[in-house]
Parts: structure tokens; C-alpha cells; sequence
């Protein structure tokens, strides 16, 4: 029984942490499409 428990939480905080890398990944992504898009408009402008 609680090795079964084990399990269930240790999946739990493996979604979690999957959930929290992929966020970072979209802020990041974001950070540096905002970044490559200023340069472009001020390269333009």
C-alpha cells in the first residue's frame, strides 16, 4: 500500500514539474520573440 502511494504522488510532482518546464519554455520563447521583434521594428524604423 504505500509503495502504491509513493507512486502516485511521485507521478503527481513529475506533472507537475513537466507543467512548470513547459511554461518556462513558452515565457521564454515569448521573451525572445518580443526581443527578435523590437530589434526587427527598430532596424525597420
Amino acid at each position: 500500500m504505500e509503495k502504491k502511494l509513493e507512486n502516485k504522488e511521485q507521478k503527481k510532482y513529475n506533472k507537475g514539474q513537466v507543467f512548470t518546464k513547459i511554461m518556462a519554455g513558452i515565457l521564454a520563447l515569448m521573451m525572445l520573440v518580443a526581443t527578435a521583434g523590437t530589434l526587427i521594428f527598430s532596424l525597420i524604423g
